[in-house]
Order: C-alpha cells, then structure tokens, then sequence
C-alpha cells in the first residue's frame, strides 16, 4: 500500500536543503512556492542532461595541458597537471593502433617484449574496439592517440549524459537529485581517466528499469553492465535481501534471469574455444579474472598505506579483502532484515558497493563513478554530498601530485608517502561518513529526506509500498511497523499481504 501524496508537482530541493538554497542564489535565488515546473521546453529531466554535458566538457577542458603534450612528453608533467588519462596510452599499449584483436591477439606489455591480453572485461573491450575503428588512421601515432581520447570522450559524455538522465528519472518526485551527479566535482574530473562510464551507465538504466517495475530489463542492464566492470553484480545482493523481506520472489528471479542471460550472451562468444576437440576457456577471456587475482596492493586501499608504513609487502590480500568484504556483506544483510523499515533499494546498492571500494587493494580515482549515482539516491542531501566529493577531489590530486613525486627523480616534485597516506585516509574517511549517514537514515527512517513526504521507496519498483513477509528483530528491539507510514500495513512474519486467511497474532517485541 503506498501512501497517499501528491504527485502533480517534484520536490523542490531549495525548500527541503539550505545548502540547495544558498546555491540557487546564483542563478536567482530559491524557487516560490507557486513555481511550475514542467509546462515549457525546460524540464528537469533535460536541464539536468545539459548540466552534465556542460560538467563534462569542463573535465575535459581540464585535460587540455595533457592534450596539448603532457602525455607524450615527460614522465611527470601529466601528474603536475592532474591531467592523466590511461586511454591515449593504452591506444598504443594494447595493440589498437596496429589493428590487434582484444582476446585473440597477444598485445606487447612491456619495453622487454613480453605478450599477453588485454586486462578489460569483455564489453568495455568492445567499447575500446568501436572507438579505434571511429579513430582516423591518418598522422602521427601521437595525432592518433589525440584522436582516439577524444572519440572515447564524446561517447563516454553520452554515457554521462545518460547517468544524469537515469538518476533524474528513478525518484519520479526527486527529478533534481539528478543535479547531484551532473554538477558532482570528482565526476566531471575523473569521466575520462578510463571507460568506467560505459558500465556506470547501464547500473544507472537498471535502477531506473527497476524502480519502473521492469525487472526483466533491469537484470539485462545488471548482466551487461557486469559485462563491463565487475562491480554491478554486487547490486543483485540488495535486491535478493529486499525480496526477501518483501516476499518478491518472482521479481528477483527476473531479474536474475536476465542478468545470467545478458552476461553469457555477452561473454559466451568469446570465453569459450575449442582444443583438441573439447571446449576450454580462452586464455584471453581468462585474463581480466587472472589480473585482478594477481594484482598486488596498489593506489588508494588502505592496504597501501599499511603496507608502505610496515615497509613489507602484504601476503595473502586478497583472502584479507575477501573476509572483509564477506564481513561487510553479512553487516548489509543484517540491516536489510532487521532495520525497523524495510530500507529503500539505493541505500543498500551504496553500502554493498561502498564497502567494495574500502575493502578492494586497489581504488582508481575513476572509481568513484561507481558511487556517484547511488550516492545521489541513497542520500540526496547537498551539504554531505559536498563534504564526501571535496574528500574525493582531494584524493583525485594527492595521487597525481605522488606520482609526480615517484617520477620526477632526484628533484622530487609533488606529494611524499606521507601525504599520499593522508590523502588516501580523507577518501577513506568521506566514504564512510557517507555510509554512517546513510545507515543511520535506515535505522531512523524519519531522517531519510527521500521518505519525509510519506513515500516508501520511490526507486523500489514492486517494493514500493508493499508488506514485510520476513523481518528478523530489528536492531532498535521493536519490528517492522516502526518508521513507516500510518497507514502502511501492520507486518507479519512469514505471510504476503492478502492470501486469504486469517493473519496471526503480531509479534510482540520480546519475540
């Protein structure tokens, strides 16, 4: 049952956020209460896409030294300028420029000429194949690279364009949470240091196919976004424990379905060869799962910093990352089963896929486009949305102005290994302030700015509105009536809502 409210007219941010209202002081002050929105040209929806797109010409203004020269010539000038992008380096470096085949071709790796594959998952290596063969083959090879960012960039501005879009579109009343992405600092920034994007676009169309109900289509999105970057599958998580507690069972196996199927139809042609008469997995395929096992501890986990300050190599990573990470998830679960009120779908998308990133022995700047859209729908609140991207934009320049200092020789310009680990401890620490506010918007549902007009869960698609089934004791001691709305149903244990028999005696809060 959803609860009755008006939705002729979005909410207007500058009434509900101060921050929000000091900010529309430059363009005019707050809008009045009697302000229509809809009724000309200018939506939310397309002034929110515009906005993105104009973020992300800036970020790509912001690359112009590195364009102009920076990375071609001198080791260090690309960190001076916090201008480093890995797509002209790896135009060259992974075999695109002399027509290689990602996953069938061995590509040289290093000066010494050693061979291997490239190191993507199979959809972006598809997304770097269409940019090179979009790329003029005519000039220099550094005219080419010149080339193949910018091919890269305005197909990735239109992935941007389409996070914006996806986000203004799930909280059906929130269309201008959707400013929290376009004008987020770290996302202009980091939009172009690799092909992040491209599986950040399809997580963004899933939450949007979800919250619309669609949750075929939604786990298509899942699986092909998951065909791109790793980090979408862990979206399932959330969505099998808030089937749970709603008793959703068909819709998590849609949803599921579609998934496996959008990321076998995407991987099949390519993982599987055939030797000697039986099937094997291609060793191309292989290698983005070899790499990431493999990879040792690098920039930005906090792994780094306890590594350099211990003076020794970290053995057995990757099984500290795994236990923490099960640890995180099991945190997660509890929440999603025993916080007073079911929480809403993009609180739990953020903190599974947070933790990832704090746990995870590496965390590329880029990374944070994986939080960005989430962050925006978990906690659209412009002071702490702020407060996390100034952490993020710090550590976006503490790790170029240390590479500066690794590579600038004996005159050691930039950042030492002292200021790196303090770096990495702010970005460590917005994160997580970012995630303490969202875990306590879930245990004190009337602090969620998303659910003080009286909604549920406006990007929940059939969870929206509907009855607990399943509720372990929450963690305030009492059970799943608390937070929701008057008129909200009283939850049971183990029934859906309407079977046509009597409902038990409620529980009582000792159990």
């Amino acid at each position: 049952m959803k609860s009755a409210r008006d939705d002729s007219q979005p909410t207007r941010p500058t009434a509900e956020d101060e921050v929000a209202a000091a900010g529309s002081e430059l363009i005019g002050g707050p809008a009045g209460r009697r302000a229509l929105f809809g009724t000309s040209w200018w939506t939310p929806v397309r002034v929110i896409a515009l906005v993105a797109i104009g973020m992300f010409a800036l970020g790509m203004v912001q690359k112009a030294p590195c364009y102009d020269g920076a990375w071609f010539h001198g080791a260090s000038s690309q960190y001076t300028h916090a201008c480093y992008s890995d797509i002209p380096h790896l135009y060259s470096g992974r075999g695109f420029a002399t027509d290689l085949v990602p996953y069938f071709d061995r590509i040289p790796v290093n000066v010494s000429g050693g061979m291997d594959y490239l190191e993507y998952p199979v959809l972006t290596g598809l997304f770097m194949e269409v940019a090179s063969w979009l790329t003029p083959q005519d000039g220099s090879i550094q005219d080419r690279e010149q080339m193949y960012w910018m091919v890269n960039s305005g197909m990735l501005m239109a992935c941007a364009a389409v996070v914006a879009i996806c986000v203004a579109r799930t909280h059906r009343r929130r269309p201008w949470d959707g400013l929290l992405v376009a004008l987020a600092p770290a996302f202009a920034l980091t939009a172009t240091i690799n092909w992040d994007l491209f599986a950040v676009a399809f997580a963004a169309g899933a939450m949007l196919m979800w919250s619309r109900g669609r949750s075929f289509n939604a786990g298509i999105l899942i699986g092909l976004a998951t065909a791109a970057k790793l980090y979408p599958v862990f979206l399932l998580g959330p969505l099998l424990l808030l089937c749970l507690r709603a008793g959703r069972w068909r819709a998590f196996a849609r949803v599921a379905i579609g998934a496996v199927g959008a990321w076998l139809a995407i991987n099949l042609p390519i993982m599987l060869t055939t030797a000697g008469g039986h099937l094997h997995l291609r060793e191309g395929w292989l290698k983005f799962y070899t790499f990431s096992q493999e990879r040792p501890v690098d920039f930005g986990s906090f792994w780094l910093i306890i590594s350099q300050r211990t003076g020794n190599p970290l053995e057995d990573v990757n099984t500290y990352a795994t236990v923490l990470m099960l640890f995180a998830c099991a945190g997660v679960a509890a929440l999603a089963l025993c916080a007073p009120r079911r929480p809403r779908l993009a609180q739990l998308a953020f903190l599974i896929v947070a933790a990832f990133v704090l746990t995870n022995k590496v965390y590329s700047p880029q990374y944070v486009l994986w939080l960005v859209p989430l962050a925006a729908l978990a906690r659209p609140k412009w002071r702490d949305f702020l407060i996390w991207q100034a952490c993020e934009v710090v550590y976006f320049v503490g790790i170029w102005m240390y590479l500066a200092y690794t590579t600038s020789g004996d005159q050691r310009h930039g950042l030492p290994p002292e200021g790196y680990q303090l770096a990495i401890a702010i970005h460590l620490l917005g994160t997580l302030y970012l995630c303490a506010l969202v875990v306590r918007d879930v245990l004190l549902p009337e602090r969620d700015v998303v659910r003080k007009d009286g909604s549920d869960d406006p990007s929940g698609g059939v969870l929206d509105g509907a009855p607990d089934v399943f509720v372990l004791r929450d963690l305030g001691g009492h059970h799943g009536h608390h937070g929701r709305p008057e008129d909200a149903p009283v939850v049971h244990w183990g029934r859906p809502e309407g079977d046509g028999t009597p409902p038990p005696p409620p529980i009582s809060p000792k159990g």
